[in-house]
């Protein structure tokens, strides 16, 4: 009887110690929420797209919560239970916003990496008037005339705003920021002349390159992208090592259990691996990446120190 008792005593405190791997083994048991932003962005539609691919293997409905708000989503995330029920896509900004602001959630210590879903690359695109067809002509132009080419942003802090000055950084150049209120206006105004380059995103320009009201130059990929066909990369085109790109990442709240994340992320990358999940994220201007939890966290730190140093060099703050 003893005997039998130490046994059972002993099998529960293997079950205690091991509470990842019995959670992972029962979940999930019922629906998954998976909270992003207002219902018609980037974020929500690669949302939807995966709460799609990974509901039928799962065995549970996982339901798109949308919130609008600014920071309201990255913070119910993470205050949320660590039982992997309330997840989070999240677009780059979650990464940027507390370089320039208090924020109400640490992106380091409040969640658990699932996997960076995709990667958006964005064009270096000019005004046809521009005396520049490549990369290099555009730099020498820009060295030949400090403070003169004016390039245009969605906004401070946006991504085609940290593109272009981690660009004028790395390519040494003296070019002015004009900041729109969006990419909409901005690619307007670029069309029109107002400022001279910028880097909207690759399915935005693409129409107005093929009309030659503007010039694509290059991609910002590391790699040349199925989404740009036919451009060289910045890196490849003068800027050595030079890279950016909007990213959309998957997190739970910190201390969720490592059987349940990576229950998640194996879900989540097989299902971003198929053709189906690819052509549909090409369609929409995104490349698939699906990496591991750990590559995530490791993006996650190399680029919140990379644009960490450039908004502190640059000067950049939200006012």
């Amino acid at each position: 009887m003893l005997n039998l008792r130490f046994v059972r005593m002993f099998s529960l405190g293997l079950m205690v110690l091991s509470g990842g791997v019995v959670c992972g083994q029962d979940y999930p048991h019922k629906p998954i929420r998976i909270i992003t932003n207002a219902a018609g962005g980037g974020s929500d539609f690669i949302a939807r797209l995966i709460a799609q691919g990974i509901s039928g293997p799962l065995g549970q409905p996982v339901i798109v919560d949308n919130r609008s708000g600014g920071l309201i989503q990255s913070e119910i995330v993470s205050r949320a239970p660590p039982d992997g029920y309330t997840l989070l896509v999240a677009g780059g900004s979650i990464l940027i916003l507390p370089l320039l602001q208090k924020t109400p959630y640490d992106p380091m210590k409040d969640f658990s990496p699932i996997t960076l879903a995709t990667k958006e690359p964005a064009v270096l695109a000019v005004y046809p008037s521009v005396a520049a067809k490549s990369v290099k002509e555009l730099i020498a132009l820009a060295k030949g005339k400090p403070g003169e080419l004016n390039y245009g942003s969605g906004g401070t802090g946006a991504t085609n705003h940290l593109a272009a000055e981690l660009f004028r950084a790395m390519a040494g150049v003296n070019i002015v920021h004009i900041a729109y209120k969006g990419s909409a206006p901005l690619l307007s105004a670029l069309i029109g002349g107002e400022v001279q380059l910028a880097f909207p995103s690759a399915p935005s320009v693409a129409p107005h390159v093929k009309s030659g009201r503007l010039r694509a130059l290059a991609v910002t990929s590391a790699e040349p992208s199925a989404l740009a066909p036919g451009l060289p990369t910045v890196a490849a085109s003068g800027v050595p090592g030079y890279e950016s790109a909007s990213l959309t990442l998957l997190f739970a709240p910190a201390k969720t259990p490592d059987a349940i994340i990576n229950r998640l992320n194996q879900e989540m990358v097989r299902f971003l691996k198929t053709p189906e999940a690819k052509a549909q994220l090409l369609i929409s201007g995104a490349e698939t990446v699906g990496s591991s939890p750990q590559q995530l966290a490791d993006t996650m730190k190399a680029e919140m120190d990379r644009m960490g140093k450039v908004i502190k060099d640059a000067g950049i703050k939200l006012y």
